[in-house]
């Protein structure tokens, strides 16, 4: 069985020798034997645990997440790890999405204050109708934060039977589907958002070239649109 240093096994597990001892303190690695002089030995088994390691580390897991998962992973039993891992994945997936959301309201709102700031200011002092005070038209979707990923799930599911896209020049947006069984889920979504999101219009059309949906918004919400609907594979459809 090869055997390494700690020298070496920083090098081929990408973790450095400070983080390694660290591990080996809070339990994580375990060396698997010293040599007569103190220096820790490790096999192919450390090599391993520490690229499950590295994985639940770029999958957003804690440390202390990653002791639990570790503590699975000495069962030497894979359907308890992956399910672990896959709760705790799914879990940060719904979080990340939330975020997203929340970014691309307030990424919208900045778009706003840039487009009202870049226009000419007002003769005197700053007062109630000049850009620095006064704001765009509001627009905001009525949906509470948990109800989000949800949504967000639901409309990814459906445009990824998207097969073009089309950006008229007032912003609108049109959406083509390659198969009549996306109608009823497209309706459904369609009047949800309408609900929660009384800015946009959808309009869905069927005929003999097939499904589309056609979403419009205000002047001040057309980028909304084209940024939500128009991209080439988007994943953010909520404000």
């Amino acid at each position: 069985m090869s055997t390494y240093t700690i020298g070496e096994i920083a090098e081929q597990s990408g973790f450095t020798a400070s983080a390694l001892r660290y591990y080996e303190g809070i339990g994580l690695v375990v060396p698997a034997a010293r040599t007569a002089s103190g220096y820790r030995i490790y096999d192919h088994s450390t090599l391993e645990r520490l690229a499950f390691i590295s994985r639940a580390k770029q999958l957003g897991c804690s440390l202390e997440e990653i002791t639990d998962l570790v503590g699975t992973w000495d069962a030497e039993k894979c359907g308890p790890v992956q399910r672990r891992l896959h709760a705790l994945v799914t879990g940060k997936l719904r979080e990340t999405r939330a975020q997203i959301a929340e970014l691309t309201e307030f990424s919208f709102q900045l778009q706003r204050a840039a487009a009202q700031l870049s226009g000419p200011p007002i003769d005197g002092p700053c007062a109630d109708d000049c850009a620095c005070l006064s704001s765009a038209p509001p627009f905001a979707c009525t949906l509470d934060a948990g109800q989000i990923p949800d949504r967000l799930s639901a409309w990814e599911a459906v445009l990824d039977h998207t097969v073009a896209r089309t950006t008229a020049p007032d912003g609108a947006v049109r959406l083509e589907f390659d198969g009549p069984g996306i109608l009823e889920e497209l309706v459904r979504l369609t009047a949800a958002e309408q609900a929660c999101c009384a800015f946009f219009s959808f309009a869905i059309t069927v005929d003999a070239c097939g499904i589309a949906l056609e979403v419009r918004a205000p002047a001040h919400a057309a980028d909304m649109v084209i940024s939500l609907f128009g991209q080439p594979a988007p994943v953010n459809l909520l404000p």
